[in-house]
């Protein structure tokens, strides 16, 4: 391969990247990669390109990892690498795997058409065993085509402008999740679904079949926790699908059953073998899986979990990584960020505007952290959106399902994609068609049609205020008298309705879910935010007079803090991008969870006295910003 015009840096560890359904046997083909920009997307023949530099893959171009760091304005770019073909037995079989690329991939192998998929956070995959030559090496080419104007198609934050502005971010094109090869046999598991019910003590089981159809197989599922075996069954399949509840012996005694049960507080996940057996009983396929016994539920104005009332303390995590932009530098960022969470009194994030890659899932499960998955924004209403937006949003809930940490979905945020909505039927029609198809695709959890106003179908009313003043937060969200019907028809905090017409409030939760945004940073002229303040004893006694304003409200089921860490120019966050904490991680739980106050710790006086002096203050400085 040639040396492209900067020195890319050593590959990094990342983990298998699909952890709900592992084999053996795949090999990742992460690393240098041949690499060439088509500014202006003309070539449409790879023979054509001008392989002119390196890539480290999977960090997208614009980023320092991937060792290009071009954050231009370019519509393609193109990939392309050699591979040796894994050892295989007769009859096995090679699948191509892409975690995402964005926005549309066309991948060939060996010259000949491989796979083409449109959308920016969703995998795809092929069977290439068709498209290897007889001899090595094997040559593996990928266009990834992703215009920065278009405003029609799902992109999150990646910005449209040159330069990010305001709370939109350097783009993301091509690659930007783990490229890699898996061998599988003629016929193998190609997807499995959990369906866990605790009332029932049940765990349901979906298990598809892929490759070449046969009729002689059956399903062995063993089920385990602390090294004890909840099920050992086998099932027959009638088709390419089988579909099972398997019975879970009722524990009895409560504090047993809460010693099964997954929470955030107590992640008991359950370990899963599954075999794919012919008629003799020998093994055709075998993967390892994961699922959990929990239940998520409404009732009335409160969540509930696991039969309890539940109170969120989220924090908005939009996931990224200064170096690596949306790809974190390895797997271990990943389980660090759901530490960091975890630690800052946090049992929740809102995953805002991406669908972020399954190995966060897998920590959150693992570690115990709640997620809300949120649908990456279109910024126009057209045919184009629509049709985008439904099949990609499909497939990122197909990806997730049967991760125990999901517990609701965002299909639209702040009617971005859909900016009309009071005056267009159309725009309205659009959400709540996305709201019951996700609850058609996903009966179990929340579904918020869209997130911070403008509620048209929604399980749960969430608001996004920004007002840096704690004592009118605490007045706004009282939670006496006729203060719903009051907050609802008179409070416009992102100067939007709370509600429209088809939407009739019948006592559902109500969560805070944006409020904070205070600024502080190293360096103020370029960056900003909803609010800002001096020093990090300022923030640390702001901080903590907000979170004590929410707390104090019996009308709101939760909140959700804005930010978990800084993102480029946006430096609200709890943590600098680097993930360094702006004040110490003890000190920040005190003031997320209120559980102690701080003169009951072992802190400075100057933390003391930020929250005493933030609190004869009664404010911030106020800094110009855009409503979000």
């Amino acid at each position: 391969m040639k040396n492209g015009k900067k020195r890319a840096p050593a590959p990094r560890d990342h983990a298998y990247p699909r952890p709900q359904m592992q084999r053996e046997q795949w090999i990742s083909l992460n690393g240098a990669w041949d690499f060439a920009i088509d500014a202006a997307d003309q070539i449409d023949q790879f023979e054509d390109v001008k392989w002119d530099r390196t890539i480290q893959v999977p960090f997208a171009p614009e980023t320092p990892l991937s060792g290009v760091g071009e954050t231009g304005l370019y519509k393609a770019v193109w990939y392309r690498r050699q591979f040796k073909t894994p050892p295989r037995e007769p009859g096995q079989r090679l699948l191509l795997h892409f975690g995402a690329v964005d926005y549309e991939a066309t991948v060939w192998l060996n010259g000949k058409l491989a796979v083409r998929h449109e959308g920016g956070y969703t995998p795809f995959f092929a069977d290439v065993t068709d498209l290897l030559n007889e001899s090595n090496p094997q040559l593996l080419v990928v266009r990834a085509q992703d215009d920065p104007e278009d405003l029609a198609k799902p992109r999150g934050k990646q910005d449209w402008q040159a330069d990010p502005h305001s709370i939109w971010y350097y783009r993301t094109t091509g690659i930007w999740q783990t490229v890699w090869l898996e061998i599988v046999p003629e016929t193998y598991l190609s997807g499995i679904r959990w369906d866990p019910d605790s009332r029932r003590w049940e765990i349901g089981l979906e298990a598809r079949l892929g490759g070449r159809g046969r009729h002689d197989l059956s399903l062995h599922v063993k089920l385990s926790q602390d090294n004890r075996v909840l099920a050992d069954d086998n099932y027959s399949f009638n088709s390419d699908e089988v579909a099972r509840r398997i019975t879970i012996a009722d524990p009895g005694i409560d504090d047993y059953r809460n010693q099964m049960l997954w929470s955030p507080e107590s992640p008991k996940l359950i370990d899963a073998l599954i075999e794919l057996k012919d008629a003799q009983g020998n093994v055709v396929d075998r993967v390892t899986s994961y699922t959990a016994i929990r239940s998520m539920a409404l009732l009335g104005d409160r969540f509930v979990l696991n039969g309890k009332p539940y109170r969120l303390y989220f924090a908005l995590d939009q996931g990224y990584w200064a170096d690596g932009g949306m790809t974190a530098p390895d797997d271990d960022a990943f389980r660090r960020d759901v530490e960091l969470a975890k630690a800052m009194g946090f049992n929740g994030v809102r995953m805002h505007q991406k669908i972020e890659n399954p190995r966060f899932l897998y920590w959150a499960d693992r570690l115990g952290l709640l997620v809300w998955e949120e649908m990456p924004s279109a910024y126009r209403f057209s045919r184009q959106t629509v049709r985008c937006l439904t099949r990609q949003w499909t497939e990122a809930i197909e990806r997730d399902i049967s991760h125990p940490c999901i517990m609701a979905w965002v299909p639209f945020n702040e009617s971005w994609g859909v900016p009309d909505l009071p005056d267009s039927q159309a725009q309205r029609n659009l959400v709540q068609a996305l709201y019951h198809l996700t609850k058609t695709l996903d009966p179990t959890r929340a579904v918020i049609g869209n997130d911070g106003w403008e509620a048209v179908s929604t399980d749960v009313v969430t608001i996004h205020d920004y007002d840096s003043d704690p004592e009118r937060l605490a007045r706004r969200y009282a939670g006496s008298g006729d203060s719903v019907a009051n907050l609802l028809r008179d409070e416009r905090p992102g100067h939007k309705l709370l509600t429209l017409s088809e939407f009739q409030y019948a006592n559902q939760p109500i969560v805070l879910s944006e409020f904070g945004g205070i600024a502080f940073s190293r360096d103020r002229s370029r960056t900003w935010g909803y609010s800002r303040v001096e020093n990090a004893r300022e923030f640390a006694g702001m901080y903590y007079r907000l979170c004590s304003a929410v707390r104090s409200s019996t009308l709101l089921g939760g909140f959700c803090y804005t930010q978990f860490a800084d993102t480029y120019q946006e430096a609200n966050g709890l943590l600098y991008m680097d993930r360094t904490p702006k004040f110490p991680l003890e000190q920040i739980a005190i003031a997320t969870r209120g559980e102690r106050s701080p003169k009951d710790f072992e802190v400075s006086a100057s933390w003391r006295g930020a929250v005493m002096g933030t609190q004869r203050r009664g404010g911030v400085r106020r800094k110009a910003s855009v409503d979000r």
